[in-house]
């Protein structure tokens, strides 16, 4: 069990560092990451995940009210 851990926790270490050693470059000073400024398409995510969230909370609140009500 102790050279299972310690193989899998060297090939983490490897596998992880490929992966950082093969992002790229940042860009260089003074220049904008990309053009136009807005790059990132934060709205599409961001709404996706807060519909996902509101879909959870009304499915444990639904849940727990028939819970409750099964209990009286």
């Amino acid at each position: 069990m102790k050279h299972i851990k310690l193989i899998l926790t060297v090939a983490l270490v490897v596998i992880g560092s490929q992966i950082l050693l093969s992002a790229p470059p940042p860009p260089p000073a003074g220049s904008p990451g990309c053009w136009p400024p807005p790059c990132v398409p934060i709205d599409g995510g961001v709404s996706l995940l807060i519909a996902a969230g509101a879909a959870y909370g009304a499915k444990k609140l639904v849940d727990s009210r028939k819970k409750i009500n099964s209990k009286i």
